[in-house]
């Protein structure tokens, strides 16, 4: 049985609740629209899981202003706990501004500095929370600065030494960091600690120094984790163990957005994983490829929307895009 089954929370997350400003058209002046989307890598993450039937809670700070007032509303509309969600006074909310290419692919300007999820400080956090989750995940903005890079690092140990299990996303942003230099050394340090870690292409072939994908999730498993996902846009994932390695192919569809379509896929991952109810180690290869799938069908469902939260799809939808592809590719249906 899955030891953690008493924990409070299936997932508790911490890092970056902002608001995207996504490219929407343009005026009749010509000028460019922006929509307001809510956002943050773990925001996104933790509402594919709650809508998975995962109970999660986020750990953050946004401002006591207009911005961040929608995003907690948000958060508990998405049945997100927000407990754990520090507003101030002091600080603004973090801002994103999004423009969109022909292939749906995003060019980011922040407005951050500082932004309230790089003000979270250690004591901000409750302790509970950390020895309450099943699995802690963490990413990397907000390593980019004190005292929220102290606190995540603080809260990272703690969880682990409660008995959770660490899931990482080192999401690489350059424009938020000193040079290509400092992001690498700052994102390396979770690597030890995580026992799942989601990365994109690009994001491993900068972490290891590697050429090619398959060696890279093999020098990132040898640092730490049990179990590496490297997410390659429409090819699917290279799902990766020791001794085993193989891409899951993905789903075709149409990209409007990619925003939050890895966050998507981790939290389509994460909550079919914490569905089987087992330890890593009785987890068999065929478990951990239909966590995959979940986690690819979320992911391209989520792209033929605008945004990153309001994209994310719920359970029934997920469930029918998968037996329709399979009713589809595999001519019967269950």
């Amino acid at each position: 049985m899955y030891r953690r089954n008493h924990k409070e929370w299936d997932i508790a997350a911490l890092g970056e609740l902002l608001i995207d400003f996504t490219e929407a058209g343009v005026s009749g002046n010509g000028m460019l629209l922006f929509e307001q989307n809510p956002g943050g890598a773990p925001a996104n993450l933790l509402t594919a899981a709650a809508h998975m039937g995962c109970k999660t809670t986020f750990i953050g700070k946004i401002g006591a202003d207009m911005q961040g007032n929608f995003l907690a509303d948000t958060l508990r509309r998405e049945g997100i706990d927000t407990s754990n969600l520090v507003q101030s006074g002091e600080v603004f909310t973090t801002l994103a501004f999004v423009v969109l290419d022909k292939q749906g692919e995003r060019q980011f300007s922040f407005a951050r500095k500082p932004g309230a999820d790089t003000c979270l400080s250690m004591e901000e956090i409750q302790p509970q929370v950390l020895e309450q989750c099943k699995i802690f995940h963490v990413g990397s903005l907000s390593l980019t600065d004190e005292p929220a890079k102290g606190a995540s690092l603080w809260s990272v140990k703690k969880a682990k030494s409660a008995g959770a299990l660490i899931s990482y996303d080192p999401n690489y942003r350059s424009s938020l960091w000193k040079d290509r230099e400092t992001a690498v050394q700052a994102m390396r340090e979770i690597i030890p600690f995580a026992d799942l870690m989601k990365v994109s292409e690009e994001e491993c072939l900068l972490l290891t120094e590697e050429k090619d994908c398959r060696k890279g999730a093999e020098r990132l498993l040898e640092a730490g984790p049990g179990i590496v996902a490297v997410t390659l846009g429409g090819k699917g994932v290279l799902l990766a163990q020791k001794e085993k390695c193989e891409r899951i192919p993905g789903f075709e569809t149409f990209a409007v957005d990619t925003t939050g379509a890895g966050d998507t896929f981790w939290g389509g991952f994460l909550s079919r994983f914490v569905d089987y109810g087992k330890e890593m180690e009785c987890m068999q290869w065929q478990d951990w490829k239909e966590c995959a799938v979940t986690g690819n069908a979320m992911a391209a469902l989520c792209i033929q929307k605008r945004g990153g939260i309001p994209s994310i799809p719920d359970k029934e939808t997920v469930q029918k895009f998968i037996l329709d592809y399979k009713c589809e590719t595999e001519g019967f249906c269950w």
